[in-house]
């Protein structure tokens, strides 16, 4: 299975963020199972060090990030996908479309958000942290 962990749900588990963290720890955690791949695009990485230096600063946010990496694939979010993105005339927000054809490129069958309305466009299934647990 082909999971897209959407920044939100990496900034939650680096940040120890309520209500999602323990649910996005146990799908982070789901990288070590057979048959399971998390991705995330090289965009949710750099929104995710963003907050992690403002909690924690540069040199905890490169640990945090170092072991994201170490369990999750980051997926391509280059030219394709960004013009991909801009031409998805119903997509009001260029970020989540970014988000959504890195995702869609990589072959990911879910993508996990706290903002599941951000991706009201998106032809694969998109499912809150906790709803995840429900499709398993």
């Amino acid at each position: 299975m082909r999971i897209f962990l959407d920044a939100n749900g990496l900034v939650s588990i680096v940040n120890q963020e309520y209500p999602a963290f323990p649910y996005c720890a146990r799908i982070a955690s789901l990288a070590d199972k057979p048959g399971f791949h998390l991705y995330t695009s090289s965009l949710s990485l750099g929104i995710t060090w963003y907050f992690a230096c403002k909690k924690h600063g540069q040199k905890m946010a490169r640990k945090k990030i170092e072991i994201l990496l170490a369990h999750i694939a980051v997926t391509e979010c280059g030219q394709k996908e960004a013009f991909a993105a801009l031409n998805l005339k119903k997509a009001d927000d260029f970020e989540d479309a970014l988000q959504y054809f890195s995702a869609l490129h990589a072959g990911c069958e879910f993508i996990i958000t706290s903002n599941q309305a951000d991706f009201y466009f998106s032809e694969i299934k998109v499912v809150g942290p906790e709803e995840f647990f429900k499709h398993l």
